[in-house]
């Protein structure tokens, strides 16, 4: 009896946590046609590239990404397809770059479809909405080499339209998971041996899903109430989540994370800018005033909370008082760490559309430059703060400086690094801090 050859797949995965989870979704999807998933580009028989139009150039970087690929064939018949953000909102345009299926982050479960169309020769495209899919029925395929920590996506798409963001246009309106789902895959992780789950969501604070059989018909879960329960269920795995909006961190949120030992404590809140005036030209929904009420709130219910978050400048009509706004936040906040940016317009969004981009390059790089080394100066200062404490740090890796070493994360997700002497990877340890960097804290496991 002949048996049927396997297909390999390979999945290149570039931009936000949420495209890593899609493309484990996919794994198994393509799973079911019998594709298998392959870490050799040579030996795939499907290509497919999954990258976020966030991004700048994104879709620049795709396309010479498409005409690398076209090379590597060298006659062979191999499906290139592009999935996700960039596939919704370029969509045909990339066959003309060598694309021979193109996939919206809702059109996964069609992938057996479109690729078959596509080894018999044809193009294939699949980028329309939902206001319901949430591949619910999916169990991720871990595609990572790190069995430590994992991503659960818990919610798509996004109800918010920041006046500066395409994400509501390329993954759609907001849509809930179910809890079951999400419970059944923090067990599945479990059983695999993972010790730490991401849950994920464009803005995971307004995660509320309503289950049609609950009481009087209805009943709405919100997600403090899912963390309380995944917190509950799963006592022995650590949970984090990210991202959150600072218009919907509650205080139940915080009192629950308070609560629970296995919640980090650990927040990333999006502050975006300083300013009041640009933040209602984001349509962010909140002003100054509010976020620090919320960075208060924070600091009273969880004293020992880590603070990330998110800003950029250049915005449209942002002055210098509006830069400087932003860096009196950042100063009376004190974050851990920041991811930093300056703004540039993303092509189908409201400021592309209708807002001048009225600051000057030059104006922006200065503004960033100013950002960057303000909070430079905050993590430095953060983590001599912890100098002399103990934290408990699950390892994930050896440290890229030294095999000796071991690195593992605080539970205000502080990269920490200490002699390896007995302990191993996945392992919670209690490490005692002697001494900081701007980015690790160094010191030693604890008898």
């Amino acid at each position: 009896m002949q048996t049927e050859e396997v297909k390999r797949l390979y999945i290149e995965t570039y931009g936000c946590q949420m495209n890593v989870a899609d493309s484990e979704v996919v794994a198994t999807v393509m799973q079911t046609t019998g594709y298998e998933m392959t870490e050799e580009i040579g030996e795939a028989d499907c290509i497919l590239i999954n990258t976020c139009s966030v991004r700048e150039n994104a879709e620049q970087r795709v396309v010479g990404r498409l005409q690398e690929l076209q090379a590597m064939k060298r006659g062979r018949r191999v499906v290139i397809g592009i999935i996700g953000c960039v596939a919704e909102r370029a969509k045909e345009s990339l066959f003309e770059s060598g694309a021979d299926i193109v996939v919206g982050p809702d059109s996964y479960l069609d992938l057996p479809h479109l690729v078959a169309t596509a080894e018999a020769g044809e193009k294939a495209i699949n980028t329309n909405l939902s206001l319901t899919e949430t591949y619910s029925g999916i169990l991720p395929t871990r595609t990572g080499h790190s069995k430590i920590s994992g991503f659960v996506s818990i919610m798509r798409g996004c109800n918010n339209f920041c006046s500066y963001c395409i994400v509501p246009y390329t993954r759609g309106r907001e849509r809930s998971r179910p809890v079951e789902s999400i419970m059944k895959e923090l067990s599945n992780m479990r059983e695999k041996g993972y010790r730490e789950a991401v849950l994920l969501g464009q803005n995971v604070n307004s995660y509320n899903y309503v289950d049609e059989g609950g009481i009087d018909g209805k009943k709405a879960v919100s997600f403090a109430e899912l963390m309380a329960m995944a917190a509950e269920e799963f006592p022995e795995m650590r949970l984090r989540f990210t991202s959150s909006h600072p218009k919907d961190m509650t205080d139940e949120t915080l009192r629950v994370i308070a609560k629970y030992k296995n919640i980090c404590n650990h927040i990333h809140l999006p502050m975006q800018s300083g300013s009041s005036k640009i933040l209602k030209a984001m349509n962010r929904k909140y002003t100054r005033e509010w976020y620090m009420g919320r960075i208060e709130a924070i600091r009273s219910i969880i004293p020992d909370c880590g603070l990330t978050t998110d800003v950029f400048c250049g915005f449209c009509t942002e002055t210098e008082e509006d830069h400087r706004e932003t860096l009196s936040l950042m100063e009376w906040a004190r974050f851990d760490n920041a991811f930093m940016f300056q703004y540039s317009e993303r092509p189908g969004t409201f400021a592309a559309k209708n807002m001048k981009d009225d600051v000057p390059a030059e104006v922006k790089a200065r503004r960033l430059k100013e950002i960057i080394e303000l909070q430079g100066r905050l993590s430095i200062e953060s983590n001599k703060r912890d100098e002399g404490k103990t934290f408990e740090v699950l390892v994930e890796n050896r440290s890229r400086k030294s095999t000796s070493d071991l690195m593992g994360r605080s539970e205000q997700n502080k990269a920490v690094v200490f002699p390896a002497e007995g302990h191993h990877i996945g392992e919670t340890v209690r490490v005692k801090v002697e001494r900081s960097t701007q980015a690790t804290l160094i010191g030693k496991a604890e008898e």
